[in-house]
């Protein structure tokens, strides 16, 4: 059994999750974030970076789709040019719309992954879903006192993470 709030893969970005990388693991999908995974809240359009990984991933044979918390408004605009099977007002760590996406998208668990920069809602949704789980640091964290209180409760989770990975070396 997998430790729920334990990352199984950690990156200093999304794009160091290479398609790539991915194949490597056996992904032939991937569900994502969008807000400090991607971009950051005040981005409402991706960027040609981020639209660079979607076609590597495409020319990879990866699928993508969007699993976002945020509303409507946000991840319809964010996705109006790149076209992904996207979900809004997800209720991660809930996997209803995880598991709505992957069938989406005729996505296994086998061979699908979760990307999202927090634990308590990207990493932990993963696994109910039964999926693997990608974290990425927040590209802008926020400071809110929820956000930082959070952030506080992910750092035994991370020096765990990284404890474990350096025993595997």
């Amino acid at each position: 059994m997998k430790f729920t709030f334990m990352p199984d893969f950690r990156f200093d970005t999304f794009d160091q999750a290479s398609a790539e990388f991915l194949t490597s693991i056996g992904v032939k999908s991937i569900i994502l974030d969008v807000d400090n995974t991607l971009e950051p809240y005040e981005n409402p359009l991706p960027t040609p970076k981020v639209i660079a990984w979607f076609d590597t991933l495409a020319t990879h044979g990866i699928k993508a789709a969007i699993v976002s918390n945020n509303d409507a408004e946000r991840i319809d605009l964010f996705n109006k040019d790149i076209g992904l099977v996207a979900y809004s007002k997800a209720g991660k760590p809930f996997k209803k719309n995880i598991l709505r996406a992957m069938a989406d998208i005729g996505a296994d668990a086998e061979s699908t992954v979760l990307m999202g920069d927090q634990i308590f809602t990207d990493v932990w949704a993963a696994h109910n879903a039964g999926i693997r789980a990608i974290l990425v640091p927040p590209i802008k964290d926020k400071r809110d006192l929820l956000t930082r209180f959070k952030r506080l409760l992910e750092r035994p989770i991370l020096k765990k993470y990284e404890r474990k990975r350096l025993n595997k070396q």
